[in-house]
């Protein structure tokens, strides 16, 4: 097979992966309405089961990340995928408040401990230095294809019954099957490590290295970067209620929105990474644009009028989705520039995500409990605070632009 097709197959495998793995742990981004439903649970506990899984992945991703650096990514990610699949049928027939609560904190380790950061480190040794953008981008419109594939027959199956808690089992079985064909089409897809790592020089892994790792600014801005990216892209799902809540659009209608802007525009992330390596010659540069476009959108959600229009909304909400996809679509795409070897990438991606997937910690549970409170000021909060992280990574993405530049004038001179 061309070794170049086989690259991209690889990369297709895994988005399978990527896109199945965080179905079940994120399944409020499409079924909210139906989880509340068949749980029986407020807005703020079904933040809290998001809380409860990010104390979990907080607390693993750096172990999980040096664990992946010494250990063969590919046996890292089907082993994830396997474990994933078992919690999620388990979950299927026990959605108790209590044991769910169990079940999003085992799915930390099953679906971060060592899979994030292998997986990153397998995309990059996969694509060369000079196609990281692509890559990404490449492995993020999979992950959404594939993702609103299974989630439009997640939605599909919901025509089988009238009941809101067992549409929402079917859908839960759905995504237990998907995560173990994933876990097949890695197995024989994936080459091995050592062989993948002929790809790409690099150096063996020093455990002291991580030292450097901590030491260095570039690694702490690149962690704000997947913060505010991650903030972003996490907080869309909040388009689902505010779209029901206060302009009348139906739960079927406003969850076929938030899959594409969930997944579907993913599509774009390759589009996205080819403006960055190809015309701005720089992902920093690029994400300084995305921010400031996102800012400006998020703006706009807080003084549309409560009269307009639903399908002017609906049509308004997809914009955030189109931007903070082909943001967060190519966001680890970044490492290369900010020159983290790839030796250690599972290691950086580690400690990186420790502060970039932190709004999971606090955001689900506080807006929920801004919605609980008062739902229009509380989408009020949400998009206003969604507005000021669009600035916070537009200011950490020049800041990384302005370093690359300064490096580059030096080896020149």
């Amino acid at each position: 097979m061309n070794s170049r097709l086989f690259k991209y197959l690889q990369i297709l495998a895994l988005s399978s992966a990527g896109a199945t793995i965080y179905l079940i742990p994120y399944i409020r981004y499409v079924f909210y309405d139906y989880q509340i439903a068949a749980m029986d649970i407020s807005n703020q506990q079904i933040g809290l089961l998001t809380t409860i899984y990010t104390v979990g992945t907080t607390l693993l991703m750096i172990p999980g990340g040096i664990l992946a650096d010494k250990s063969s990514t590919k046996r890292c990610i089907i082993l994830s995928l396997l474990s994933t699949s078992i919690l999620t049928f388990i979950y299927a027939f026990n959605m108790g408040y209590g044991i769910s609560l169990a079940i999003w904190f085992l799915l930390s380790f099953s679906t971060v401990f060592v899979f994030l950061g292998a997986l990153m480190k397998t995309i990059r040794l996969i694509g060369g230095e000079k196609e990281q953008g692509f890559m990404y981008g490449l492995y993020y419109m999979g992950n959404g294809l594939f993702g609103a594939a299974i989630n439009g027959i997640a939605v599909w199956v919901l025509g089988f019954s009238d009941d809101m808690s067992q549409q929402f089992f079917y859908v839960v079985m759905i995504y237990g099957i998907s995560t173990t064909v994933a876990a097949a089409v890695v197995w024989f897809l994936i080459k091995e490590d050592r062989e993948a790592s002929r790809n790409l020089v690099t150096n063996n892994f020093d455990s002291s290295q991580i030292v450097v790792l901590l030491k260095s600014p570039v690694l702490w801005i690149f962690s704000v970067i997947i913060f505010a990216a991650f903030m972003i892209f996490s907080s869309n799902v909040y388009f689902t209620p505010y779209l029901t809540d206060i302009y009348g659009v139906s739960p079927e209608q406003s969850g076929i929105l938030t899959i594409f802007r969930t997944y579907v525009f993913y599509i774009l992330a390759p589009v996205s990474g080819l403006i960055a390596d190809k015309v701005f010659k720089s992902t920093s540069r690029w994400f300084v644009v995305l921010f400031a476009i996102l800012a400006l959108l998020y703006t706009g959600v807080i003084y549309m009028p409560e009269n307009a229009s639903s399908t002017m909304v609906s049509l308004y909400s997809l914009l955030p989705g189109i931007f903070s996809l082909s943001l967060y679509g190519i966001v680890f795409s970044i490492a290369s520039e900010t020159k983290i070897p790839a030796s250690l990438m599972a290691t950086a991606a580690g400690i990186a995500s420790v502060i970039g997937f932190s709004p999971d910690l606090f955001s689900a549970t506080l807006f929920g409990h801004w919605l609980d409170l008062d739902k229009a000021l509380g989408y009020h909060n949400i998009f206003l605070t969604l507005a000021l992280v669009s600035v916070l990574g537009m200011i950490a993405s020049f800041t990384i632009s302005a370093r690359a530049r300064k490096l580059a004038l030096q080896v020149s001179h």
